[in-house]
């Protein structure tokens, strides 16, 4: 059976940026549906070409990639669009904003082209938190429950059994689906299984926002559970 090939946007202002993006994705069977060079010109090629994922940088001109995400997931015609925010900082404070507004998930921009490959793919399916470590350094450091700050999503987590608890805990420490597995003695397709559940009941898009709304509503808090790691380690880790 085909299957349709994966489409991608790349939003960046530098042209070099969106050629070479465009040439790794190419070269793995990933079509490029559209460049845009800021937010107003990637808002209009998703609505032009309905991509499944939108690799967006943060700081373009016009609209950047803040407000562009935020418009992108608030469009109902674009459930199925998935946004990857781009950034050249690891703590680069505009990522968690981005977050909030609805992206899937960040890669550094010195990402290798197998990464890059495999977080588009990743965040396509559902499947992949990326970059654990980052994302847990960015949450801790912002995901603090502060008043003043709004929250991505409030949902009451009682409609969740023990053991559904107790993956969205560790998940929002940071572990792949295969340390889930190997914590829990379970297989990866039942921790799989899971977490889907668990983005069900909750009405979550994805595992980004699921890690979020584990912080925001205290069933974890920021250096809870977080592991020391070598750097580098699992800095790009996508499962």
């Amino acid at each position: 059976m085909n299957r349709q090939p994966l489409r991608a946007v790349i939003a960046d202002d530098q042209a070099l940026v969106r050629t070479g993006f465009g040439m790794i994705l190419a070269a793995d069977g990933i079509e490029v549906a559209a460049e845009a060079a800021d937010g107003a010109e990637a808002l209009a090629a998703v609505r032009r070409t309905r991509p499944d994922v939108v690799l967006m940088d943060i700081r373009m001109p016009q609209m950047d990639g803040i407000e562009a995400t935020r418009r992108i997931v608030a469009n109902g015609d674009h459930n199925d669009t998935r946004v990857i925010i781009l950034t050249t900082y690891d703590l680069d404070h505009y990522v968690y904003a981005a977050i909030t507004a609805g992206a899937s998930g960040f890669l550094l921009k010195d990402v290798s082209p197998e990464q890059l490959v495999a977080a588009v793919r990743m965040v396509q399916s559902g499947d992949a938190l990326l970059a654990p470590t980052i994302t847990r350094r960015l949450i801790e450091r912002f995901a603090e429950r502060d008043e003043a700050s709004p929250a991505i999503v409030r949902r009451d987590l009682s409609g969740l059994t023990p053991r559904e608890l107790e993956v969205l805990r560790l998940l929002a420490t940071g572990l792949s689906n295969a340390e889930l597995a190997e914590r829990l003695f379970l297989s990866p397709t039942t921790v799989k299984t899971h977490i889907g559940r668990i983005l069900s009941k909750l009405d979550l898009r994805d595992r980004v926002q699921a890690v979020i709304l584990a912080y925001e509503t205290g069933l974890i808090a920021p250096g809870d559970g977080a592991r020391p790691r070598s750097p580098g380690s699992d800095g790009h880790s996508l499962t």
